[in-house]
């Protein structure tokens, strides 16, 4: 049966996958902007039609289902679900309004988990008992291998292309580069909309089981990834830069082949991390993307200052929104 309370779930989490689009479209036009390759208001349309795009190949939606697991059937409620899309939307807003690249994935995680775990102290259980902690620990151990890889590939990408175009002549090779840039800054919006999309879907699917709208073994409807893949879509297009001018200028400074180098690995590593259902962070990977290609050229062009910043963003992520989601939903519970 539809309540209110569901259809006000389902808009809160439509709601966050627009705010998602915002929030992270400084990941796949940041460094498309900074090298000038296309103005902000045409990068960020270009964004959106490639991650809208990713709706049409990403059908397996196998991130949707490892978020949907992250906390186990029996403690998901609407109040749950509420509770844990209010916490990361609150982050969410809070770290695009000071300008900081944090993962959208990551607050959507560990709220829903943060509001699992307050549905199990309300039943008197230890909060441990509503956590998977199987998709859980694999998702926590992406903070740190999604940059990683993503820096590896950068700079393994980043050698070559330097050396296949050693004699080219500097005018010809960044004119060509700017090119390059369409594609793979296309590349990486397609594989951020198809990774980041599935987790809203995961969390609108686990919302109808719990109001028992749709049975366990029922695939999922339609609407859900059309829907979600719409709202990155136009979220992306409303822009983010603040975070922009954070990705796009502060870490490193990106020319046009850097640029291809860092969105490209940026792409790979999403592609691989979706087709094994691993929700991974955009954010983190395009920032790893971009420190790998400042690398290849010495250490000291990556700032590191703002990088231990982002950091800190990046680990406090996770337990703020669980906290958050936990507040939330005692409030909800016991006032409402």
């Amino acid at each position: 049966m539809v309540t209110s309370l569901l259809v006000i779930v389902i808009l809160l989490a439509i709601a966050f996958d627009f705010i998602n689009g915002f929030h992270d479209a400084a990941n796949s036009i940041a460094t498309i902007v900074s090298t000038k390759v296309l103005t902000p208001f045409q990068a960020v349309l270009w964004a959106a039609v490639f991650n809208f795009a990713a709706y049409f190949y990403f059908t397996d939606h196998k991130v949707a289902d490892t978020v949907a697991k992250t906390v186990f059937s029996q403690y998901i409620t609407l109040e749950v679900v509420l509770s844990g899309l209010v916490a990361a939307i609150t982050w969410n807003l809070f770290t695009w309004y000071y300008g900081i690249p944090s993962s959208s994935s990551h607050t959507l995680i560990g709220g829903f988990a943060g509001a699992g775990m307050a549905k199990a102290l309300s039943l008197g259980e230890s909060a441990f008992n509503a956590v998977n902690f199987a998709p859980i620990l694999k998702i926590v151990s992406f903070i740190v291998l999604a940059p990683i890889i993503g820096m590896i590939i950068a700079v393994i990408i980043n050698l070559i292309i330097i050396n296949i175009s050693r004699n080219a002549k500097p005018a010809t090779a960044e004119k060509w580069f700017k090119r390059l840039q369409l594609v793979s800054s296309a590349a990486l919006s397609f594989t951020h909309g198809g990774n980041d999309a599935q987790k809203v879907m995961g969390i609108i699917f686990a919302a109808l089981l719990a109001n028992k709208v749709v049975s366990p073994d029922a695939p999922m409807p339609e609407w859900i990834p059309l829907t979600c893949y719409a709202a990155i879509a136009l979220g992306t297009m409303s822009g983010g830069w603040k975070i922009v001018k954070t990705m796009g200028t502060k870490i490193t400074k990106v020319n046009a082949l850097e640029g291809v180098s860092a969105e490209t690995a940026g792409a790979v590593t999403l592609g691989i991390t979706e087709h094994f259902g691993i929700p991974v962070s955009t954010t983190h990977t395009i920032t790893g993307s971009i420190i790998g290609v400042g690398l290849t050229k010495r250490v000291s062009a990556v700032r590191w200052g703002v990088t231990y910043s982002l950091i800190w963003a990046w680990v406090l992520t996770i337990p703020v929104s669980a906290t958050l989601a936990a507040i939330t939903f005692f409030i909800t519970h016991y006032v409402f």
